[in-house]
């Protein structure tokens, strides 16, 4: 089995952002995940939601670049319609959280897939989803 990660949408725009709190982090663990050899996974939902918050924050010119980046960079991976089932199902479990679908349904995947993921977003741990660290 290949050695990797599955990435939220945090760390990918904290890696781009010089303004993220999270930015000097992020920087650090894709060097850490360079080191280690280890893939990065992305998820179609999460590139959508990263893409759209990259394209709103700090425009199309970054948008496209970390679209070219992430295109060379990770391996990319699509949910399968039981996974979105299951992900609705998850959100439905933690009502008193504010889960996204997008993150319920990463969690999914990293239950299937047997793999952690890499965020810095607290619900993971709600979830009990495997982390990177």
């Amino acid at each position: 089995m290949t050695r990797a990660v599955l990435v939220d949408t945090g760390p990918l725009y904290a890696a781009v952002d010089p303004d993220d709190q999270y930015h000097a982090r992020a920087q650090e663990q894709l060097q850490a995940l360079a080191d280690a050899r280890l893939s990065v996974v992305l998820a179609f939902p999460i590139l959508l939601e990263a893409y759209t918050l990259i394209l709103y924050r700090l425009g199309f010119r970054t948008a496209a670049t970390w679209l070219e980046d992430v295109h060379s960079g990770c391996a990319w991976i699509n949910p399968s319609a039981q996974d979105y089932r299951e992900a609705t199902a998850l959100v439905g479990r933690f009502s008193d959280q504010s889960i996204s679908l997008f993150d319920a349904t990463l969690a999914i995947l990293a239950s299937r897939l047997n793999l952690p993921v890499w965020t810095y977003d607290h619900h993971f741990d709600v979830m009990q989803a495997p982390i990177w660290r």
